[in-house]
């Protein structure tokens, strides 16, 4: 999708018949909140990680309906011309407040508070959820991986088993979660993640012999790249390996087999061959749980494809968007009114909230305090919702950098239990106030 191309069709159809029976029955008007929220994790999982918002400022701006969007609906049937003459001059006009990127959060967080006309707002509903649930979702996993790798670094490398443009926001949201670099290279120009790759096992089956592929590669990149040992017979591929590049070459990269077993063994060949500083790098299906695994192994990074940009077995984190509090009439100054769906098993709280973190005299979160007002100023209550939008300008804007250092501090000030791999519940327990 091009930079300046229109956002306004990555929506679903009832959105827009649901404004077209708005603006019939007069209600279009009325000030209303809509808040996004998890009603539970993902089962086993003790936090949530917020990603998606500077992708989600991004499109809002460009979220307009020009002579293309609107011939489509018209063409279309989806709605009527009075609706169709209200979209051409659609510009969101309201407020708009969140988590911070790359903060955690929890069951009934108010993760993003929608306030405007009901009309500009419903609007919004598919194109914030779409980005949110599927950008926390990877970061959620994501941070769960840097977690488990401790402080080896991971190369996030999913490009290939997902859609072109998943990738591209996959790799962004792992980046903010802690990863160190990706191989996809549009995540690289457009939001300035660090990319590195080399050579699969094409490149050594393209040459004449292994020995072959290892002499090309270092000619060509340098001593310091990683070569590729499990093509054949990994302990011969390290032998030549670092005949090829000397002592000095950067790493091997193992991708298959028993990875932690294989390792300690090229570890050693490795340091009885004098390569003593030359890392070794695994992929190979990794998630969590195995990198977790190959903790005691001799490895100095991870490559994380398929279960990074799948969520880990959760590829959605099944936020929601609701309306939570309305006017009951057109009046600018009416009172806002709460309201909230009572079905079993989704229910909703009515008003609109202002979210918290408690924190004890070391700095450790113990509580998610939610208010329906803004928080009191007190000592180790940090308020989480910050501006993203003001009167429709986008005012929240952030670098990829530091929504990667707020994850990096949010990580720190959870309890241990958090960061266990283990399943469990929530570590935090939801207050409302």
């Amino acid at each position: 999708m091009s930079e300046d191309s229109s956002s306004a069709l990555l929506t679903d159809h009832y959105e827009l018949t649901m404004l077209q029976g708005a603006l019939h029955s007069g209600a279009a008007g009325r000030r209303s909140v809509f808040e996004m929220f998890a009603r539970r994790l993902p089962e086993g999982r003790r936090y949530g990680v917020v990603a998606g918002t500077g992708r989600f400022l991004d499109l809002l701006e460009r979220f307009r309906f020009g002579t293309a969007e609107l011939d489509f609906l018209s063409d279309h049937g989806v709605v009527d011309e009075t609706t169709l003459e209200w979209l051409s001059q659609y510009r969101f006009g309201g407020n708009v407040w969140g988590y911070g990127e790359g903060e955690t959060y929890f069951p009934g967080s108010p993760i993003l508070v929608v306030e405007g006309s009901f009309a500009e707002a419903v609007l919004l509903e598919t194109l914030a959820l779409s980005v949110y649930n599927h950008d926390s979702a990877i970061a959620s996993a994501a941070s769960r991986m840097v977690v488990a790798a401790g402080d080896r670094p991971l190369i996030e490398m999913g490009s290939r088993r997902t859609h072109e443009e998943s990738a591209v926001a996959s790799a962004r949201a792992a980046y903010i979660a802690g990863f160190s670099t990706s191989s996809n290279l549009e995540a690289g120009r457009t939001y300035g993640v660090p990319t590195g790759g080399t050579a699969a096992h094409s490149f050594t089956l393209l040459h004449d012999s292994e020995r072959h592929a290892f002499r090309t590669q270092v000619e060509s990149m340098g001593a310091g790249t990683t070569l590729l040992v499990d093509t054949f017979d990994v302990e011969r591929a390290v032998r030549t390996a670092v005949e090829t590049a000397g002592p000095d070459l950067g790493a091997i990269r193992l991708d298959s087999g028993d990875l932690a077993a294989t390792a300690g063994r090229v570890r050693k060949e490795l340091d009885d061959l004098g390569a003593v500083n030359t890392r070794i790098l695994v992929t190979g299906d990794l998630d969590e749980h195995s990198v977790q695994a190959l903790a005691v192994a001799p490895v100095n990074g991870y490559g994380v494809g398929t279960s990074l940009v799948t969520g880990s077995g959760a590829p959605t984190v099944s936020l929601v968007y609701k309306l939570v509090a309305r006017a009951r009439s057109l009046d600018p100054q009416a009172v806002l009114e709460p309201v909230a769906k009572r079905s079993v098993g989704k229910p909703s709280r009515g008003g609109r909230k202002w979210g918290a973190r408690r924190l004890d005299d070391k700095g450790t979160a113990v509580s998610e305090e939610v208010f329906p007002h803004l928080p009191p100023q007190e000592t180790g209550l940090r308020p989480m919702l910050r501006r993203l939008v003001a009167d429709g300008e986008v005012v929240g804007r952030e670098t990829t950098a530091a929504a990667r250092e707020r994850h990096r501090a949010a990580l720190a000030e959870l309890p241990e239990e958090a960061l266990r791999m283990s399943r469990g519940d929530a570590a935090l327990p939801t207050v409302f106030r």
